[in-house]
């Protein structure tokens, strides 16, 4: 008798890709873009669907959703400098550089624009792509985003926890290149985003704001992101904290692909 392992690799015959999203020798590729190598992968047919990760994350971000969005959009993994497999060795980060990096992306692959998915430092991306270049977004859904670092915008024991590892760390001791990374992306959420309210009402693609109830960044932070998008919802998830694609996955995945596939319209 064949094994239930087995049968169900033979049924869902990507299972063993679904394990691998993010490091996966079939899908990947590198691009010169901006004086780095990027590394992506990319899935199904259709309208392109850019997702971003969070920090120090990589496309295996997105393992819960990669296949369900596969089924009707071109899904683009993209590993973002200086993390995943998108090595960046300069001193210098900034979620401005991030963006202007995925424009160029998009732009190297002949895609004119996108439906764009970020979770947590991806989510600012989103935000950052949106102001910065919004010929190259058709919508965002934008998942666990903060718009500056401190209290009020994260959960204030995280937020402390930070403050003490930055006031305690010792950059000298860093020898290895991966130590020096490491530090400068925690100094990319430590110092930045610095997003204005007032900057959000230029974004003009319809927009959804996601978060947990229970989430790192605060909800009534979330909730000033919405209010302050013109065209956008707020999607507050229960019971759910940072990681609202994976705690509520099959959910999510429905209601964003709803969102790309309708019209805005206000309520």
């Amino acid at each position: 008798m064949l094994s239930v392992c087995f049968l169900l690799l033979l049924s869902a015959g990507c299972e063993q890709e679904y394990l691998n999203y993010g490091s996966n020798p079939t899908a990947g590729k590198y691009i010169d873009l901006r004086g780095i190598k990027m590394y992506y992968e990319t899935y199904g047919t259709g309208k392109p669907l850019l997702m971003i990760h969070g920090n120090g994350g990589s496309g295996a971000s997105f393992s819960e959703n990669v296949s369900y969005f596969a089924k009707k959009y071109q899904v683009i993994l993209l590993d973002s400098r200086a993390q995943g497999k998108s090595v960046d060795t300069k001193d210098s980060l900034s979620f401005e550089m991030m963006a202007d990096d995925e424009a160029a992306f998009l732009t190297a692959l002949h895609i004119d624009s996108a439906y764009v998915l970020g979770f947590s430092d991806g989510g600012i991306n989103a935000l950052c792509l949106a102001m910065r270049h919004p010929g190259k977004v058709i919508k965002i859904a934008s998942t666990g985003a903060n718009l500056w670092p401190d209290s009020t915008a994260i959960n204030p024991s995280s937020w402390k926890s930070d403050q003490k590892r930055f006031l305690t760390t010792d950059v000298k001791s860093f020898k290895t290149t991966e130590d020096k990374n490491r530090w400068k992306l925690f100094l990319l959420d430590w110092l930045q985003p610095n997003i204005t309210l007032e900057s959000l009402h230029t974004i003009k693609c319809p927009s959804l704001i996601i978060g947990g109830d229970n989430d790192l960044i605060n909800v009534q932070h979330t909730a000033l992101i919405f209010q302050h998008i013109p065209q956008a919802y707020l999607w507050i998830l229960p019971n759910s904290g940072h990681a609202t694609l994976r705690q509520y996955s099959s959910l999510f995945n429905k209601q964003v692909d709803d969102f790309f596939s309708n019209p805005f319209r206000r309520e």
